[in-house]
């Protein structure tokens, strides 16, 4: 959220047009825009903190926006301009515009994943920038540690959609985090995840807030008698009633889950209830795990311990699948080198682009004798040749245009991936043919072939230095064959290469 706007009421912001708009741009535009904006954003640049303890509870903030009323509320709408527009009431749809417009914003904005997902991404992108050092979330289950029967809702249903959700929101948040703590150059990520109630701040005597109306203190009023007839009026007018005065009870202060009664204090901690946690006991958990000390409570490393990790059989069958594959390419006559399925657009262009150094040069060394005009005019050879005509228009098909060396012509075929745009048409300059040839074209200029003999040459080099050094040689920055094998060609490229001091793709660290 923007800063201007960080201690606003949700609905407040949704009354002005201009503010709704840029909630919207917030969280469905783009993700550059959004982190200059962001007030957290904002928080972490300027105290560039060395160990971030999160604890305000995401998930409730998040889920208790509540997209089923809002549901509910905009198909009523909807269904009510329909009928409108069927009976050509003209005059009720222009007066319901305005309405229209604030349900729509509401529902969208008020979406669970959409916005925890940005979240965690602003945060993340702000931490790697200020270098903090670890992240220690305390999370929530949602539901006090107990299941889907968990009697206590917030005067809702049992299980009500919204407490629910905010489990869901909770362990979602979860799997980000998981995600987020197996990121390369990001910070340790901790999540301490309490499984009760937690309690408790003060026992006083106080006036407490009136449920359902928002910022005034519940009165306590003289009773009436009535007779029970066939209507039973829910709410009658509080000046029919003696107010004697504001009403005040003993109770227990639990922080976010509220005020508590004896009665109900009692209920909710007893054995076999949600029972509680205090709040001593979390920090003592949080200090041990920032001073470095396992206390086994952190939920990442429960996870991680827990799943199932790639396997020795699996890699034992890899160079069947490849050697099946390379087979099938004989028989057949085509070439399984990239659909464009697998994300980034990258990988598709980078893969075809290696296939096409193989199929002309073989190995690592002989790519690297010629120079990168030569390699060009060759691949661009091969392309034209009769013998590669179907390799050559598979790669169209694709969607993958191919940009011959002069860089003032593509090879097309009916639609094209990369630019990614609603438009039919997009203008042509410079500047963004280099980028959608970084991007997702297979770029035939003698300028991306020195890119290429600079990654080869750092290959071969790496290969050349792990003769008489034993396992510790085999590393991610190893690449261990002559000849030009697509796949880790670009596993390397993915694994090594670097946007300034920062890793471009990305590799596995757990």
């Amino acid at each position: 959220m923007r800063k201007e706007y960080a201690f606003e009421a949700p609905g407040r912001l949704l009354e002005d047009a201009t503010r709704r708009e840029m909630l919207f741009e917030d969280l469905f535009g783009k993700l550059e825009d959004a982190y200059e904006h962001s007030h957290l954003v904002s928080l972490v640049r300027k105290h560039r903190p060395d160990v971030i303890i999160d604890s305000i509870n995401t998930a409730t903030a998040i889920s208790y926006q509540d997209v089923y009323s809002a549901s509910i509320e905009t198909k009523k709408h909807i269904d009510s301009l329909l009928e409108g527009i069927q009976q050509d009431d003209v005059a009720h749809v222009r007066s319901e515009s305005e309405k229209t417009d604030h349900l729509m914003y509401e529902l969208l904005l008020s979406q669970s994943m959409p916005e925890l997902i940005r979240h965690v991404l602003l945060l993340h992108k702000a931490m790697v920038e200020v270098g903090t050092r670890m992240y220690l979330k305390i999370g929530t289950t949602g539901t006090g540690g107990m299941g889907l029967n968990v009697p206590y809702t917030h005067s809702e249903d049992k299980p009500s959609a919204k407490l629910i959700t905010k489990s869901a929101v909770a362990f979602a948040h979860t799997g980000l985090l998981f995600l987020m703590a197996r990121t390369v150059g990001g910070p340790i990520v901790k999540e301490i995840k309490p499984g009760g109630m937690i309690g408790y701040a003060d026992v006083t005597c106080r006036p407490f807030k009136a449920h359902g109306k928002a910022g005034k203190w519940q009165d306590r009023f003289a009773s009436h008698t009535e007779m029970l007839g066939r209507r039973l009026v829910l709410h009658q007018d509080e000046r029919d009633y003696q107010n004697l005065g504001t009403l005040m009870l003993p109770v227990v202060d639990t922080g976010e889950n509220g005020l508590f009664t004896r009665g109900e204090f009692e209920t909710i901690t007893d054995l076999g209830q949600m029972q509680f946690v205090t709040p001593e006991e979390i920090a003592h958990e949080v200090v041990m795990e920032i001073r470095g000390i396992n206390n086994g409570h952190d939920v990442i490393a429960a996870i991680d311990g827990a799943v199932m990790n790639p396997s020795y059989r699996a890699g034992y069958l890899r160079p069947r699948v490849l050697e099946a594959l390379t087979r099938l390419e004989e028989e057949t006559d085509t070439y399984s080198v990239a659909l464009g399925h697998l994300g980034p657009p990258e990988l598709s262009k980078l893969l075809w682009e290696a296939e096409l150094l193989k199929l002309t040069y073989k190995t690592l060394r002989e790519t690297l004798t010629v120079t990168p005009e030569q390699i060009a005019e060759q691949v661009y050879a091969l392309m034209q040749s009769s013998k590669y005509e179907k390799m050559c228009q598979t790669i169209i098909s694709l969607g993958l245009p191919i940009l011959v060396p002069n860089g003032a012509q593509i090879i097309r075929g009916p639609y094209i991936r990369i630019p990614e745009s609603i438009e039919s048409e997009v203008v042509v300059t410079d500047d963004e043919i280099d980028l959608w040839a970084e991007k997702g074209w297979v770029d035939l200029r003698p300028r991306n072939f020195a890119v290429w003999q600079k990654r080869l040459q750092k290959m071969e080099n790496s290969r050349q230095r792990i003769h008489g050094q034993g396992s510790a040689a085999v590393t991610r920055k190893v690449y261990l064959y002559d000849d030009i094998r697509i796949g880790e060609v670009v596993g390397w490229i993915f694994n090594n290469e670097k946007e300034g001091d920062r890793l471009k793709y990305g590799y596995r660290i757990k």
